[in-house]
């Protein structure tokens, strides 16, 4: 194989143990002074995610939309809102990205719109307009009660009553959402055509919201109650939301949706290096499902879950997430996260009484980008973030104020960026944010932390350095390595290269004795952690990490 083509098809495969850094517009950067993030703020901050080492960013939307649900409403899939900026904008945008050896990701919203999208405008006047079953309409039951028992995730029943049509519309988030008919060959059609749109604009890929949301069940039957070994909240779906209750066998992940992922992949198929990857919120059947929609070849290049966005920071929780992936997805690819727009940030979740935040947010960055699979960042983890506590006056997230104070939403997640400690507002707007800007949050601004050596930002440079360095790391095999003790020690192999990652998420000190079939293992720098080696025998400190290689 000549080294052209050696470059182009390592170049097609970018997104294969690719890092992609998160950002959510609305708080990267406001440039035009009305307190909201914006598309040229991010293209005047965009060599702050290019010196992280990233391998490409992901855009959350910037779509036309009414904004009820933050943009995840789209009201024009082709055209950007005006607080973003303008379509020029987004395009100077992708030029700067490329410029600096980024690839654009961006989010498709496309199993529901708003309730404003022309499409849904003329589908509700009628029943036999063009475009009358673009959405999920259904009549009621004979008392005039919906027609099943779907419940949204925002609260309360999956469906609407309209009463032009004297029907029901499915809704899976708010009533201003409603679902697209994925039934419907023209719906795909036209979906098709905008993701067609992008990609002739130059983006790299997709990032798929809800991809496992887009078909229902045509016989509308009930769901079933949740198995008891099963019930419980999820990252997605909290325990105080009834939507956990239920087991949604028929209002997503249908079969027919595998036959739709096909068609987005021939697409993307006729353009160089482009790549998908897809968010799965399905529950215990996440990996079952990210499996099918990733084995093949033909359908998403990588899917990520919710199993890792839980308050589970153990030993035994990440193997046995990694051991379910590698059992169940031969051919597919995982992508990895802790943290992004929708759950408490992860320093919050994994920090215990007595932990120094800043460890945990260093040593949780050196764990996920040690395994084997895709990883997504979050817009200010590398700053090592809290969870920001805000009042109910200051929500903006339409289902953290219904569940308020059960559960507080998502906004806690989505405050400005910090980047100049001195400047008002932390360097973000030089008017009051849509977000406030947590005090607490200042002195782990960019500038601040730019400064520092032993930083946290520091760190998550050093550490995807490291990653990038050993070609191990991008694709290369793993193994768990059996102990005694409650450590995760695993193993990454390509070829003739095995390296070898000890990790104590306790706080009290552990030892680990080298196995025999790793025999000659010398310890390797590792960022941010020394622990001893003696022989045969590791001894770490409580929150320790060690690498080592053969």
């Amino acid at each position: 194989m000549t080294a052209k083509k050696t470059a182009a098809r390592k170049d097609s495969n970018w997104w294969r143990g690719a890092v992609i850094y998160q950002i959510y517009p609305r708080s990267f950067q406001d440039s035009t002074g009305d307190g909201s993030g914006d598309l040229p703020g991010i293209t005047r901050r965009i060599e702050h995610a290019a010196s992280l080492g990233v391998d490409a960013i992901w855009l959350s939307p910037f779509f036309k939309s009414p904004m009820a649900d933050m943009g995840y409403d789209v009201s024009d899939y082709c055209d950007v809102d005006p607080i973003f900026g303008t379509l020029a904008d987004f395009d100077t945008l992708v030029d700067k990205a490329h410029g600096l050896g980024l690839k654009v990701m961006i989010d498709q919203v496309i199993s529901h719109t708003s309730d404003q999208h022309p499409w849904f405008k003329e589908s509700r006047t009628s029943r036999d307009n063009p475009r009358a079953d673009w959405y999920v309409w259904a009549d009621p039951k004979p008392d005039g009660t919906a027609p099943n028992n779907w419940l949204s995730i925002f609260g309360g029943p999956a469906w609407e009553w309209d009463g032009v049509r004297r029907q029901y519309y499915m809704h899976n988030f708010l009533t201003s959402q409603p679902d697209l008919n994925f039934h419907c060959e023209a719906v795909q059609d036209a979906l098709l055509d905008t993701v067609k749109f992008w990609l002739d604009r130059g983006v790299d890929g997709f990032r798929l919201d809800t991809v496992n949301f887009y078909f229902h069940d045509r016989k509308l039957r009930d769901n079933p109650p949740m198995e008891a070994a099963h019930a419980g909240g999820t990252a997605d779906a909290p325990e105080t939301n009834p939507y956990s209750f239920q087991h949604h066998l028929h209002d997503k992940t249908q079969p027919e949706n595998v036959a739709f992922l096909k068609r987005f992949r021939a697409l993307l198929d006729k353009y160089d290096a482009r790549a998908t990857v897809g968010e799965v919120g399905d529950g215990y059947r996440s990996l079952a499902t990210v499996a099918a929609y990733t084995n093949g070849g033909d359908k998403l290049n990588m899917c990520y879950t919710f199993d890792l966005l839980s308050p589970n920071f153990t030993a035994a929780h990440i193997r046995g997430c990694v051991d379910a992936v590698e059992k169940s997805i031969k051919d597919g690819w995982i992508c990895w996260a802790f943290s992004n727009h929708d759950v408490m940030r992860h320093v919050s979740r994994f920090t215990q009484e007595g932990d120094d935040p800043a460890r945990v947010a260093k040593l949780a960055l050196s764990v996920l980008a040690m395994l084997r699979g895709s990883i997504c960042l979050y817009q200010g983890e590398e700053l090592g973030l809290a969870e920001a506590d805000l009042a109910f006056e200051d929500l903006r997230d339409p289902y953290g104020i219904r569940f308020w104070p059960a559960f507080k939403g998502r906004d806690g997640c989505r405050t400005p960026m910090v980047w100049e400690a001195g400047q008002p507002f932390a360097g973000f707007s030089m008017v009051k944010p849509w977000l406030p800007v947590p005090s607490a949050h200042l002195l782990l601004s960019v500038d601040h932390q730019n400064s520092e050596s032993g930083s946290v930002l520091s760190h998550y440079r050093q550490v995807l350095a490291f990653r990038k360095a050993h070609d191990v790391l991008v694709d290369g095999d793993i193994d768990f390595v059996a102990t005694n003790q409650d450590l995760l020690a695993f193993t990454r192999t390509k070829g003739a290269d095995t390296v070898l990652f000890v990790f104590n998420l306790t706080r009290e000190p552990a030892e680990f004795t080298v196995p025999e079939k790793l025999k000659g293992l010398k310890a390797v720098a590792f960022p941010g952690f020394n622990p001893s080696l003696e022989g045969h025998v590791l001894r770490l400190g409580g929150l320790d990490a060690f690498c080592g290689r053969i």
